[in-house]
């Protein structure tokens, strides 16, 4: 049996981005305050958490004076830039830039859509701490929707501008666009007053097509992911459509001997949000069941 790591998988740009300025910062502080995980990945916030990361939540935020705070990947609404010019507290803004550059894009429309009426509308996922500050963007107006049924939120006799959750499904937005716009067209008989923005990030949605072709090539596939991220659910989505053999894991200890007795070829692959290094821990893990043969992460 052969053991395959996906050279493509593990951190995107904006993850990497933000763990490197936050171990920067800690080589010259014993601690600095993360809102939020730093990343949807409980071994990785554990590794962290060791080099002095603590993690904090809006409402200890509020408590904070005098002190430093990293801003993560999936950035931040216009609050919490307020409450760190109130407090003293200097921000270590990691956002993502392709994150900043929605949240300009939505506050643009936001702003305009008051003048006609219009209502801004998110694709994405309920509380998640992109979509939290997106919809900051909007003064927390904007609609959020995950689903078909989440379309009576919205009233499609008035304008409506379309954004999504950058780590989101490319196939669901564009299947959520396709009944907005028949929804449109009954009440309004046009699409005149709909405006669908393809906000996805093209590093992660790109990784849709590249695990299709690697979940086919591979007998067995071992997705390494922390249960809290939604790109992690949407790319195992991904390998379980085209290989039922296809298991989740958030670490080596979760392996099942019996997922590869049968099995000559083994591919790992992750989220954008899952180290590398981690990938490597469940490669290892598994050649220790049945000494199979470790192929390099070319």
């Amino acid at each position: 049996m052969t053991i395959t790591i996906d050279k493509n998988s593990g951190y995107c740009f904006g993850v990497e981005f933000a763990i490197q300025m936050a171990e920067d910062e800690m080589e010259s502080a014993t601690e600095l305050y993360c809102l939020g995980d730093i990343v949807h990945n409980s071994m990785e916030v554990q590794r962290l958490y060791k080099k002095g990361l603590r993690i904090i939540d809006r409402e200890q935020l509020k408590n904070l004076h005098d002190c430093k705070v990293l801003i993560r990947a999936h950035g931040e609404p216009p609050e919490t830039y307020q409450y760190a010019l109130q407090n003293n507290i200097q921000l270590i803004d990691a956002s993502c830039p392709v994150v900043l550059k929605l949240q300009n894009r939505v506050k643009h429309a936001y702003d305009e859509s008051a003048t006609h009426n219009g209502q801004i509308v998110i694709y994405g996922q309920q509380g998640h701490a992109e979509v939290i500050g997106i919809a900051g963007q909007t003064r927390d107006q904007a609609i959020i929707i995950s689903s078909e049924a989440d379309l009576d939120k919205i009233d499609f006799s008035r304008p409506v501008t379309l954004f999504s959750q950058t780590t989101k499904s490319t196939k669901g937005f564009y299947k959520i666009k396709a009944l907005m716009e028949e929804r449109m067209v009954q009440a309004t008989g046009s699409v005149a007053g709909f405006n669908a923005n393809d906000s996805i990030c093209r590093q992660v949605s790109n990784r849709e097509p590249h695990l299709t072709k690697f979940a086919a090539e591979h007998d067995v596939i071992v997705f390494v992911s922390g249960k809290k991220s939604s790109n992690g659910k949407a790319l195992y989505s991904v390998c379980q459509q085209i290989n039922s053999q296809s298991y989740f894991v958030e670490n080596e200890q979760e392996l099942e001997p019996a997922w590869f007795r049968h099995s000559q070829t083994v591919g790992i692959c992750g989220a954008t949000s899952t180290p590398m290094w981690l990938m490597e821990q469940v490669a290892a893990g598994i050649s220790a069941l049945e000494q199979p043969v470790l192929l390099p992460n070319e």
